[in-house]
């Protein structure tokens, strides 16, 4: 297991005190040391913001992460392992999402036993206005031409694949 670590509430902003809170195994390399500070970084603002449109749309972290999920309908058990959790823990959520009617479920083709979970109209539009109030997702990679954010790409899918 990878060590983990959380930066203390009252982390400073210098330029030291930014990896201060980044796993001693990670101090010997200080490039290191700040390329996981400013992971963690982007990975906080990412998330706050997230967690700011999310309550914009009245939905929790994972009723948008459902919703967001869904660009085709699909079984309970898949969309819970894109998610990461059970199904019987999904089941209230996908409840939620229905009353709203933001998702429904539907019968499979070919299998009526199976029940899929499709986004609506409405769920479409709030997928979309979710993603376009994404400010701080889109914003930064502005700023690098398309040969950096290939660059990036690259970088980043090499950096996943690995850790798989």
């Amino acid at each position: 297991m990878r060590p983990r670590s959380s930066a203390p509430a009252n982390a400073s902003s210098s330029r030291t005190d930014r990896v201060s809170w980044v796993p001693v195994a990670l101090h010997s390399d200080p490039i290191t040391a700040e390329v996981v500070a400013l992971f963690g970084r982007i990975v906080t603002r990412y998330n706050a913001e997230y967690d700011e449109v999310a309550q914009r749309h009245a939905l929790t972290r994972l009723q948008s992460r459902a919703l967001l999920a869904l660009e085709e309908p699909m079984p309970m058990r898949e969309l819970a392992a894109r998610l990461r959790t059970e199904p019987p823990n999904l089941t209230g959520i996908v409840d939620r999402l229905e009353a709203r009617g933001l998702i429904e479920r539907q019968a499979a083709p070919g299998d009526r036993r199976v029940r899929r979970i499709a986004i609506t109209e409405a769920g479409r539009a709030v997928t979309k206005d979710f993603k376009a109030s994404m400010s701080f997702a889109a914003h930064p990679l502005a700023t690098l031409n398309p040969a950096q954010r290939r660059q990036l790409r690259d970088l980043l899918r090499l950096m996943y694949d690995q850790a798989d």
